[in-house]
């Protein structure tokens, strides 16, 4: 489950879900709700974590037939289905790659975003899909009743509903889903290990290249950049899961949630057992590490940024599975001079920022 030891790569984190929970226990029926989901939770946790452990071949070995198509050349290709709220994957197939849009608005918004994603990879990268081999990008939509949550399962994203009270659907944001897929894409990279600092760095990727992803689509500059992860699915104008800027105010005072836990540096790091020692909490940290030197380098942050995290991302010699915050830290920089030897000044913004957060 996503609370209680048993993390897993969700986009809601479990200090959300602890206090969803403590609302629920006056109403049998929303507690029960949760409980399932949690559940649910803990399933997808099992199979991601065995994913995790696998060679690549033995990936694929286990991998469902239709994932095994993968193109020969680069090209996005994308398939959609709904799950008509039960608990089944993939389900009814609704959309594939290259078919008109439908008229279920979840469908049509993961196939927008898995497309935008495969785009930012492999227009800056050369990177063909999550794997960098072609793989087939599955998504299940209508996951579940009320379901609140995402995730990529190690083969496929699943999107839930939301309660539409707190949460309304898992694929209103596009950074939700540039942020669970990234999640694959570490998995073929650093499998950065899910917990203490490597899983709070795994976090972190996910959520600096899922909001990379919105901000190239948008085509938005550092400036113009709101920094927010969720802000259309937590529902509310003054409310999201994340902040990159300001973490610790993505919301504040929430009536269910409380306020923003999150600590934006090193003098705030928490040690929660709950949370596989804290990953969701304290990946706050170095996503704003990569705030302050996107900032301080200016223009569009996947210019040169982002051009220097996925390299550190990649590079499985700098970034070993168990990596902590200063291992990453050491990449960036020496990535920040290899990648742009003539110009000191990006190196600088890139140590600079990483001071800033206590690493």
């Amino acid at each position: 489950m996503c609370i209680k030891r048993h993390s897993i790569q969700c986009i809601i984190p479990p200090y959300m879900m602890e206090k969803l929970m403590e609302k629920a226990e006056n109403k049998p029926t929303a507690f029960k709700t949760k409980v399932q989901a949690y559940a649910t939770d803990d399933k997808f946790r099992s199979k991601r974590q065995l994913f995790s452990k696998l060679s690549h071949g033995a990936k694929r070995v286990l991998l469902h037939e239709s994932l095994k198509k993968a193109t020969k050349k680069a090209a996005v290709n994308r398939a959609v289905y709904t799950a008509k709220n039960k608990e089944t994957q993939p389900g009814t197939l609704v959309r594939k790659e290259g078919q008109a849009p439908v008229k279920d608005k979840d469908v049509n918004r993961a196939y927008d975003a898995a497309g935008y994603t495969w785009d930012f990879y492999y227009s800056l990268f050369g990177r063909n899909s999550i794997d960098s081999k072609g793989m087939k990008i599955i998504q299940t939509v209508h996951y579940g009743v009320k379901y609140d949550n995402a995730f990529w399962d190690g083969e496929q994203m699943i999107y839930g509903d939301g309660d539409g009270k707190i949460f309304s659907s898992f694929t209103t944001d596009i950074d939700i889903i540039g942020h669970e897929l990234t999640h694959g894409v570490v998995q073929y990279e650093c499998n950065l290990a899910y917990k203490d600092q490597s899983g709070a760095l795994n976090e972190s990727l996910a959520d600096v290249f899922g909001t990379m992803i919105k901000q190239k689509t948008l085509n938005q500059t550092v400036k113009q950049a709101d920094w927010l992860i969720g802000e259309n699915c937590l529902l509310g104008k003054k409310y999201a899961l994340r902040s990159l800027k300001a973490p610790g105010t993505a919301y504040v005072n929430h009536p269910d949630l409380g306020t923003d836990p999150q600590p934006a540096t090193m003098s705030g790091y928490v040690n929660d057992p709950s949370d596989n020692g804290g990953v969701h909490t304290n990946s706050g940290i170095p996503n704003h590490a990569f705030y302050v030197a996107a900032s301080a380098i200016g223009g569009y942050s996947w210019e040169k940024t982002g051009r220097i995290w996925y390299a550190a991302l990649t590079d499985t010699k700098l970034v070993k599975a168990n990596a902590g915050f200063a291992d990453f830290k050491n990449a960036t920089i020496t990535h920040a001079r290899k990648l742009f030897p003539g110009d000191s000044s990006v190196s600088k913004a890139v140590s600079d920022a990483w001071v800033t957060v206590g690493v």
